[in-house]
């Protein structure tokens, strides 16, 4: 019996809990997917709808966390209205961005604008991460074989002759679970229990810096088109700006090692420090008042050479951690579902999944997040590096001015950002079920 969700009912009494940690619990299914961020989460809708008994586990829960990534890329916005949910996802409380806006020491610079792309959406939508996920399980939820278990927590690949069968898990109450599945996905981010499981290492690259997250609230004061994304490269910081619906979502670049300078200086250097690279929060940075509502996040980039193991394959972050330039990370998990559901559809229908057909998700994904990878690193090392170690405004050449001002050209970088490199389209439309959303 499943609850009106999805999700997998837990035993509540003592007896039952004590019964099912000797019995260990078991469900059959035909895909266990770990991790409910977005791509989990997606990979496991296109499963569902395309008839496969799919099972998703998530640690947490709730969605609700502090500081996950808020933007859904034209990309995924295109996905979406391929399922017939794009129409149902505007109707929530959102906001839009258009291109960036740098300022330099010569004023405002708009290095290109997603409005030049031929699309339906020309902007990268900004919502709260949970509002986005919810909206999505409430769509896999209407089919029959999606099942959801929140609060589950995975502390064993089930192996039977060198082969990842499943997984075992323990709920919220302490009682062992064990999904049996022919394949196991690692969709559980940056810090993967599956790839930790499964012993498949990442080899990492840290660029030396990170960024300090933090939320100001949206005054009366603020101007209503005051939307968008901007950047303030100035005094060795980057501060990166993103107006949300219902406040300012700021991000503090510096250079790595310089947290426990900044935390002793105090939350009072903070605020000046922030007013220095944006005079107009002087009213909003009285509102932040200690370090708990600050959220430190080291910027990391790495990836698998081999993202599969028999009956195992990991996708998104667990395969591949993006650095936070460009904020892709979402958009190439999403690709990664996309991708792992076209080609294993069919071998998941027949139970008979592959290595081969594993190797050939990461062959067809490997190449678009390498590609990824060295752009956010040369952005990264001959930019935002050059930056962080100046104390002044950032200048913009003019011969780099004069060439983004041709369309053509400005394109480029908005295609990067809003599709990346060989996006993936989601396949067998015709199989996609009329789903109706209540929001």
């Amino acid at each position: 019996m499943e609850t009106k969700m999805g999700q997998v009912p837990m035993p509540t009494n003592s007896a039952t809990a004590a019964n099912a940690r000797d019995a260990h619990e078991v469900r059959q299914s035909s895909c266990c997917v770990v991790g409910g961020g977005p791509g989990g989460v997606l990979l496991a809708l296109l499963l569902a709808r395309r008839g496969i008994d799919v099972t998703l586990l998530e640690a947490h829960q709730d969605f609700d966390r502090e500081f996950r990534g808020d933007t859904i890329h034209p990309s995924v916005l295109e996905y979406l209205d391929q399922l017939g949910l794009s129409d149902a996802l505007h109707q929530l409380r959102h906001a839009k961005i258009y291109g960036p806006t740098i300022q330099t020491a010569d004023g405002p610079f708009q290095p290109f604008d997603f409005r030049l792309l031929k699309t339906r959406f020309p902007y990268i939508m900004v919502m709260p991460q949970t509002r986005f996920l919810e909206f999505l399980t409430r769509g896999a939820s209407q089919y029959p074989n999606f099942h959801l278990v929140m609060g589950a927590n995975v502390h064993r690949l089930i192996e039977e002759d060198g082969r990842v069968c499943g997984v075992q898990y323990m709920s919220k109450d302490s009682v062992l679970h064990e999904v049996r599945a022919p394949l196991t996905v690692g969709a559980d981010g940056r810090f993967s229990r599956v790839r930790q499981l499964a012993g498949l290492q990442a080899v990492k690259t840290s660029p030396p810096m990170d960024v300090l997250w933090f939320r100001l609230p949206r005054l009366a004061s603020d101007m209503e088109e005051s939307t968008g994304l901007l950047g303030r490269f100035a005094n060795g910081y980057v501060l990166a700006i993103i107006a949300r619906e219902d406040c300012w979502q700021l991000g503090l670049v510096f250079r790595k090692g310089l947290y426990h300078e900044l935390r002793d200086a105090g939350i009072e250097a903070l605020r000046r420090t922030v007013v220095d690279l944006e005079p107009r929060f002087g009213p909003h940075v009285e509102h932040l008042k200690d370090w708990q509502e600050l959220s430190l996040l080291s910027v990391e980039s790495s990836r698998c050479p081999r993202w599969y193991r028999e009956g195992l394959l990991l996708i998104g972050d667990a395969a591949h951690v993006m650095s936070p330039v460009g904020g892709v990370g979402i958009n190439y998990a999403i690709q990664d579902a996309v991708a792992a559901a076209n080609i294993l559809k069919q071998s998941l229908l027949a139970g008979s999944v592959t290595t081969e057909h594993l190797a050939e998700v990461q062959r067809t994904r490997e190449f678009p997040t390498l590609v990824i990878q060295q752009i956010q690193s040369f952005m990264q090392e001959r930019v935002l590096l050059n930056v962080l170690n100046s104390d002044k405004l950032i200048r913009i050449p003019a011969w780099v001015r004069m060439l983004l001002r041709v369309p053509a050209i400005s394109k480029i970088p908005a295609w990067l950002l809003a599709f990346g490199v060989n996006r993936p389209r989601v396949e067998d439309l015709s199989q996609t079920a009329d789903v109706h959303l209540v929001n």
